[in-house]
């Protein structure tokens, strides 16, 4: 790949020309924010755009590819692995004010929206009417649905309903060049040539730009119920949530959380269960009334042989919700608990979680630093944040070689280095250990059908 060009005079009045007053800004001031996200990296942005429409996209990637300009996409950069950073610096494409919800059609069962909608706000015009978004990542109240696409965004829903990849039937995007493809459509079926919509998902903003989604829906489910547990280790967790699945019980959502997470929480918010608790399972149900009254029953049953020492159950929505909440307080709390953190969301088969999380227990304890382990256990997802300071060398090392042995441990599980963050910049160093050179190859190849001179996110996730 040719080295991106620096952005010029001549670049900056074209692009000041196509997305007029503080849709394009270029001051360090204004990109600062622009050159980071959820991972903490930071890299400087050489312009900022804010585009509306899919004309002003087109006219920016026929712009960008013949002067080798680097196009970075962005939603609200909550992604955790470096996707957003403008490490070869470039224009950062901002969806923000692409936010329309343009189409919910209750007899297709499909939503059409532009990529900056709001995962939350997009459920909450759902449920409206009778329908339901699935996905449900942790940071659903401010992620968006272009950038629950760009990295298949996962959540705690995937359990029986899958990831983002499996809810999206068709994209509109903008490749380098200009040129607009349309992937997929409305139908819920389709075996026509080769899967482009489930390869753009994923595809962490490296083969082109969003512009529109075609969403599959669901019916709202009639009732949900949530059973949160508290027992004396991870193990007993663990163990219960095993008993979950071995009762013939399909849960939304079999959600982790350790000792150390919970303290986390803890420190930022009131928590119900006892200081004692060494570990937290939280589980939603949802179906027809009498279907959920009886599955909760049984679940309250299969989940006393591990010996909780705290439950709480609750079936209306405000009451859900507060447990919920405490979910998702996790990620803000981490950013408390420690200077830094590392964070890692590898996946292992579901047999072989309570070895993992003994191992990964194990390895802090050698390395001597405090780990968040929590996740989601009902399809194998543990999330691992490594806290540290990094201004001191000796704890940095250390927690950089927990990182490496906890990757390795789950490789040699049969795991994924991610489940569903993705690679972006912080898991490039490690891909070897999973892909194979002809494998990686393969990628770089589709890769550059799709963007043959590299300008899109260049030197992330392959």
């Amino acid at each position: 790949m040719t080295p991106p060009s620096p952005l010029t005079a001549a670049d900056r009045r074209f692009l000041e020309g196509l997305f007029p007053g503080d849709a394009a800004v270029f001051s360090p001031e204004e990109t600062f924010v622009y050159g980071t996200d959820a991972s903490r990296r930071f890299a400087p942005a050489g312009a900022v755009v804010r585009p509306e429409s899919l004309e002003q996209v087109r006219e920016l990637l026929a712009f960008a590819q013949p002067r080798r300009l680097p196009v970075l996409p962005r939603g609200r950069a909550t992604n955790t692995v470096g996707d957003c950073v403008p490490v070869t610096g470039g224009i950062v494409v901002s969806t923000a004010r692409m936010h329309r919800i343009l189409e919910i059609d209750p007899d297709d069962f499909v939503a059409v929206v532009e990529p900056g909608v709001v995962t939350g706000d997009l459920q909450a015009a759902l449920a409206k009417q009778g329908l339901f978004y699935a996905p449900d990542p942790a940071s659903v109240k401010f992620s968006t649905v272009g950038g629950n696409a760009a990295t298949c965004a996962g959540g705690m829903r995937a359990v029986k309903y899958g990831v983002t990849r499996d809810h999206i039937l068709g994209i509109e995007a903008v490749l380098p060049g200009g040129s607009v493809i349309r992937a997929g459509g409305r139908t819920h079926k389709n075996v026509v040539g080769l899967d482009l919509t489930r390869l753009l998902v994923g595809s962490e903003g490296t083969l082109g730009v969003f512009t529109k989604l075609t969403l599959k829906l669901l019916p709202k489910p009639a009732a949900t119920a949530t059973l949160a547990l508290a027992y004396p280790s991870v193990d007993a967790a663990l163990a219960a949530a095993g008993d979950v699945f071995r009762a013939g019980i399909l849960p939304v959502a079999l959600e982790l959380m350790a000792k150390a997470a919970m303290d986390a929480v803890a420190a930022i918010n009131a928590v119900p269960w006892p200081r004692e608790a060494g570990a937290a399972l939280f589980v939603r149900l949802d179906g027809s009334p009498e279907a959920v009254a009886a599955d909760i029953a049984l679940l309250e049953a299969v989940t006393a042989k591990a010996g909780p020492v705290w439950r709480e159950c609750a079936v209306a929505p405000e009451a859900e919700e507060a447990l919920w909440e405490l979910r998702r307080l996790l990620n803000p709390a981490s950013f408390k608990a420690a200077p830094d953190k590392i964070s890692d969301d590898v996946t292992v088969p579901r047999g072989a979680l309570r070895q993992a999380a003994a191992a990964i227990a194990a390895i802090g304890e050698d390395e001597r630093v405090r780990i968040l382990l929590f996740g989601h256990i009902g399809d194998g997802n543990l999330h691992v944040n490594i806290m540290h300071d990094a201004a001191s060398a000796d704890e940095r090392s250390r927690a950089q070689a927990a990182r490496e042995r906890i990757l390795e441990t789950c490789l040699k599980l049969r795991g994924t280095l991610s489940g569903e963050h993705g690679v972006g910049l912080s898991k490039l160093p490690f891909l070897d250990r999973q892909l194979s050179p002809e494998e990686r190859e393969l990628m770089r190849r589709v890769k550059a059908a799709f963007d043959p001179d590299g300008i899109m996110n260049p030197q992330k996730a392959y």
